[in-house]
This record gives structure tokens, sequence and C-alpha cells, in this order.
């Protein structure tokens, strides 16, 4: 009967399965019978950093035991557990390819754990009949009082977000068939709208008491964007001029700023109110000082019409500005230096711009083929996803006074309503609802309940 025998090393023959050959080798070549070598080697590795790094290099390449080096004898008598079969590669050939699988692991994890969903579909969609589909207007504003100022033709309507009410402002007299509305903006404490006519004024209303309190005339074309700068409301036109009304004053026009060949479509006071950026049909945006009539930088990077204009609240000086059909691009700038810090080309006529206060993000909105908001992160502008849902051009575009919401208005006659930037509560309350409802049959009585008409 065969039994199995213990195979051991002799006295003087080394065990050739007890060595380590890449270590033994090692060991072999980098010692030394010079004192005075010994002494440098020690001397080299006296500092903690080399001490570590070679520590590091040992634990990658010797399968985290760190004293293999030191432990190891060239010749072994003695022989050791049988290891694991390994490829026909020596370690230090795996090092590389083990190393960077690791760290493509570590940062797959990473940015799989950063990810977060945007919301599937709106939150809200209101009817809004008699929109106007056209690319060159603003008319959408949301107040800080919470209340959304829609313009659908003739008519300006109030949608109260906290209670869902609906009230018609004015509808302008049949007396001009020709007139419409063709900008909105709201004063800061969200108490005076500015409406922008067709025909070449500037109407000023009081929401509270429901009356229209001044009308400011200077343009001679349509007033297709307006925008606040405290008690100075600033409106653009198709005549190509920029008009700064303080509305304080009897004689409110004080100054005409003249740096567009063509409609200015895009307008916008930053945060705080020191520089004003005009975007127009002719492809040029212009940055404005306060206070000065000459543009301070007029930047002719785009290639198509310029609306999209949008300043950042959390940054001062970054200017994000968006071209049309023949131009798709999303620009930054430094309005300090008048130097565009970044680009990206979305694909698609660039409608709208609008920037997170809580989060380092902007949305934009599109045109054609898709008709869809995009999120993009700043300031790598990397894609963080899409919403869709418009089957027309989303022209226009507000952010809700809390900072979390925003509405999308499109040629389909829609007002959509988006949650993208959720707070903890609004996540928690989200979460507790999509749990308690079930799949299609309460969704599609979701979406019809939430369908709304403005007139």
């Amino acid at each position: 009967m065969n039994t199995a025998k213990m195979m051991t090393g002799d006295r003087f023959i080394p065990d050739r399965n007890g060595i380590n050959f890449d270590i033994s080798h090692f060991n072999l070549t980098s010692s030394s019978s010079s004192k005075e070598n010994v002494q440098q080697q020690q001397v080299q590795i006296a500092s903690p950093a080399k001490e570590r790094f070679q520590s590091s290099l040992s634990d990658a390449m010797f399968g985290g035991d760190a004293s293999a080096v030191k432990s190891t004898k060239v010749l072994a008598f003695k022989h050791k557990a049988p290891a694991a079969s390994a490829s026909f590669q020596n370690q230090m050939r795996t090092l590389y390819s083990a190393n960077k699988a690791a760290a493509k692991g570590t940062a797959s994890t990473s940015s799989t754990s950063s990810t977060r969903r945007l919301p599937s579909v709106a939150d809200k969609v209101l009817d809004a009949p008699g929109i106007r589909d056209d690319y060159y207007l603003n008319l959408l504003d949301w107040s800080a009082q919470n209340t959304l100022a829609v313009a659908l033709d003739r008519s300006l309507y109030l949608w109260n977000a906290t209670t869902s009410d609906i009230d018609m402002l004015f509808e302008m007299p049949d007396t001009d068939a020709d007139d419409y509305i063709t900008s909105v903006s709201w004063m800061a404490d969200g108490n005076i709208l500015a409406v922008g006519t067709n025909s070449n004024e500037v109407q000023l209303w009081d929401v509270a008491k429901g009356r229209q309190v001044r009308t400011m005339k200077g343009h001679q074309d349509r007033v297709s964007s307006l925008s606040w700068n405290r008690a100075i409301v600033s409106s653009g036109s198709r005549d190509t001029t920029i008009m700064h009304h303080d509305v304080r004053l009897a004689q409110h026009q004080i100054a005409v700023l003249e740096g567009h060949t063509q409609e200015v479509c895009g307008l916008k006071w930053s945060e705080d109110g020191t520089q004003l950026a005009s975007g127009g049909n002719d492809n040029i945006l212009n940055v404005w000082d306060e206070g000065r009539t000459e543009a301070r930088f007029r930047l002719d990077h785009h290639t198509s019409a310029v609306k999209a204009v949008a300043w950042c609240p959390w940054q001062a000086g970054l200017l994000a500005s968006g071209g049309g059909a023949a131009d798709r691009c999303i620009k930054m700038w430094n309005t300090r230096s008048g130097a565009c810090v970044n680009s990206v080309d979305t694909g698609s006529q660039v409608c709208g711009l609008v920037w997170s206060r809580t989060h380092k993000e902007l949305v934009s909105s599109h045109g054609y083929s898709q008709n869809q908001l995009a999120v993009w992160k700043y300031p790598t502008m990397a894609k963080v996803g899409e919403m869709h849902g418009h089957t027309s051009r989303v022209l226009f575009m507000s952010l809700s006074p809390d900072g979390q919401t925003i509405v999308s208005g499109a040629g389909d006659e829609r007002l959509r309503f988006w949650n993208v930037w959720p707070t903890a509560t609004t996540k928690a309350a989200s979460s507790t609802a999509a749990a308690a409802a079930s799949a299609k049959s309460e969704e599609k009585a979701a979406a019809s309940s939430r369908m709304y008409h403005i007139r």
C-alpha cells in the first residue's frame, strides 16, 4: 500500500517550492559586502516618506505582506504550505493592471454613489391656451410672493402657487387688434409687475390692487425683454435699443444703450446689480457696467441669436449664455475679464437657462428635435440628465422662489412644473407618496388631476 509522503528539504539542498525567486533575486543582487554601501543604503532609506513608499510598494507587489522583502531568505531549506496556482505572468507585470482596475473600481463606485435621479414626469401641468410660440419673447416670470405671471396673447394671468388660485390681471382692449403682450418681469419684492407690449410700451401693474399704475413709452418697436435692478426697469426692444426707466421719476427714461443691430431678446441684471447682460438676434452678447452707456464687453462667439442669458447666483461675475438653432452652445463667461471659460455643444437650440441657488448646476431648455430640459454640472458641464414632456420647443423658464421647482412653457400650450432641486423634506414626502400609489392606474389618475386650465 502506497502512503503519501511529506516532501522535505535537506540540510544542504534547498527546497525550490519554498523559495520566492522574485524576492530572492532582489535580496541577492541588492546585497553588498561593502560596509560603505550598506551605510549609504541605510542613509537613503532613513526618510520616513521613503520608508512609507517602500512599504506601500511592497504591499502592492507581495500581497499585502510588507515584511516580505526583509524576512525572505535567498535559499529556503524548509517546505512551505502550497499556494494557489498563479498566472504565468509574474507579479511585477500584473501590478499595473491590478492597481489600474482597483482605481477604476473606486472611481466607478464614487460616481455611482453621487448620481441622483431627475423627475421623469412633471409634478404639475397647466394648460396655457394662446401662449405665443415666438422665440424672441419672454412670457413667464415667478415672483418672490410665489405668484407666476403668464402672458397668453392679449391676456395676463396670475397663478398663486401656494393656493393654486388663478386670476386674470387684465386683458387688452379691442381698440388695437394687433397688440399683444411680449414680455413680463416682476420687481424684486413681487408687488409690481412690468409688462412689455407689441405697441412699444412698458406698463407697470400693482397686482395687489389689480390696476395699472403707469405706462412708459420711448421705444419704436415691441418690447421683447425686461429686467429689474432695484427701482430701475430695463427694457430691450426690436428697435435694437435698451432703455433704463427709473420708476420713481416723472421723466422715467434715464439712459439709452445702443449695442445691437437687431432685436434685443435676452436681458438680465446680475445679482448684485453691477452688470447687465444683453443678447440679441444679431448673435451678439453684450455686458454693460451699471451707469455706463457703452458696453464693457462685446462678445461675438455665438453664431445664432442669443436669447438665453443667466447670471450665477453664488459666484460673482459668472454669466451663462445660450445660442439659437445654428449655434446650439452654452458658453460660460468671466465678466470681469471677458474671457469664455467653458463651452459645450448641446445639440439643439438653447431657448432658456436657469441656475440653481443651492446646487452647482444649471438647467437649459431646448427646441427641435427633443424639446427637452437638460441639467448640467458646473464647472465640468457634464450632463446630469434630461427631462421630457413637451411636444414643442421649450421657449420659457422660471425658477420658484424657494429654488426647488422650475416651470417651463412651450409652444404646445402647456406649462410643466419640475421639482429639480428638492429639499430633504420634499424628498421624504415624495417617497411616501410614491410608495402609497399603485403604479399605472393611479399615475393616470394623478396626471389628469394635475391638469389645470389657466383660462
